[in-house]
């Protein structure tokens, strides 16, 4: 079953239904953001973005024409958003380095992970980029109830939701005094979750696995844990994650994970190619011919499907992958 029309027509609605009109920003502003005070005399006129959830939130805000650079992605932008993204330059594929950020001339940087700008920041710290001037924004995702005093991925202390992403959203829309399209862009995100949460809303307690990479076949996988995106897509559509572990991405074997028995295995889909178990037509070959794998529920039933991996964080596409479970479990026969 295709819920896509229904949503078509759900976003066209919210598009042209009157918002009210939301409060100007007064400069200058003063917020709090992951634990330091930002403040700006005026709307940042050029940005660099430093992760894909970060990029698409500003071309959703119709801010593309404030971006000097894009760096940190993970596939293709959305295509709604193609045009927008092909006149920012992209610095780098990956983790740029500090002088390529500051070269573009940004007066604010906004980072997805605290990873890339942070204390131990792989592109810079805070402190480096405000030493030259340049503010730094960090996404609520990636530090609201999350340890990252670690380095890498972090942990999170208690379980994502979509209300950081509404945060980040809301709080950009105030720093770009564009109020009005960031509330209507979180209007919009909300109801779409709705619709698919209701489309499903018979399905009780199924077992998923959600499947991110292996850095070979045979070796233990990355899946998700109980705290991320993942867990809040599988929580809202009346599904049980098979992994209990409160670490976002734990490795686990697959002895194990067969155990489990999911009736759905999600398998993350991403362009780049670090590890063997990246390509998604590498884990299906995997699951079907593999004697322990092949026994599982989902592989008999052919209940498994690819995912992008970007839905898989925390982001506005976390939305995109709640719509397509709800999808699959209709077409599984896992709702009715």
């Amino acid at each position: 079953m295709n819920i896509r029309p229904a949503l078509a027509g759900l976003v066209l609605s919210v598009l042209l239904t009157p918002v009210a009109m939301a409060q100007s920003t007064n400069y200058p502003m003063t917020i709090e953001n992951c634990g330091r005070m930002l403040r700006l005399d005026a709307a940042p006129q050029k940005v660099v973005s430093l992760g894909q959830a970060m990029h698409e939130i500003l071309y959703a805000l119709d801010l593309g024409d404030r971006m000097v650079g894009t760096a940190v992605w993970l596939g293709p932008v959305k295509e709604q958003y193609a045009a927008a993204n092909a006149a920012v330059p992209r610095i780098a594929d990956e983790a740029p380095s500090f002088e390529s950020v500051i070269s573009s001339k940004p007066t604010l940087v906004l980072s997805e992970f605290e990873w890339h700008v942070g204390p131990q920041g792989a592109v810079g710290t805070r402190e480096q980029f405000a030493d030259v001037g340049i503010q730094t924004y960090i996404a609520p995702m990636d530090c609201t109830r999350k340890d990252n005093s670690s380095g890498g991925n972090g942990r999170r202390v208690e379980p994502f939701t979509m209300d950081q992403v509404y945060q980040a959203i809301t709080e950009l829309s105030q720093i770009f005094d564009v109020q009005d399209r960031g509330k209507a862009l979180v209007t919009g995100l909300r109801e779409r979750e709705a619709l698919a949460v209701a489309s499903v809303a018979k399905a009780r307690d199924i077992p998923v696995l959600v499947w991110f990479t292996s850095p070979e076949m045979d070796m233990d996988a990355s899946v998700a844990g109980t705290n991320g995106a993942p867990q809040y897509i599988l929580s809202k559509l009346n599904a049980r994650n098979v992994v209990t572990s409160d670490e976002e991405w734990p490795w686990v074997g697959w002895e194990v994970l067969a155990k489990s028995n999911p009736a759905v295995i999600v398998l993350a889909g991403m362009d780049r190619r670090f590890n063997v178990g990246d390509d998604p037509q590498k884990k299906i070959d995997f699951l079907t011919s593999d004697p322990v794998t092949s026994q599982m529920s989902a592989v008999k039933a052919r209940q498994y499907f690819v995912m992008r991996a970007e839905s898989m964080n925390p982001s506005m596409r976390t939305v995109d992958g709640i719509e397509l479970l709800a999808e699959k479990m209709l077409d599984y026969g896992l709702a009715e």
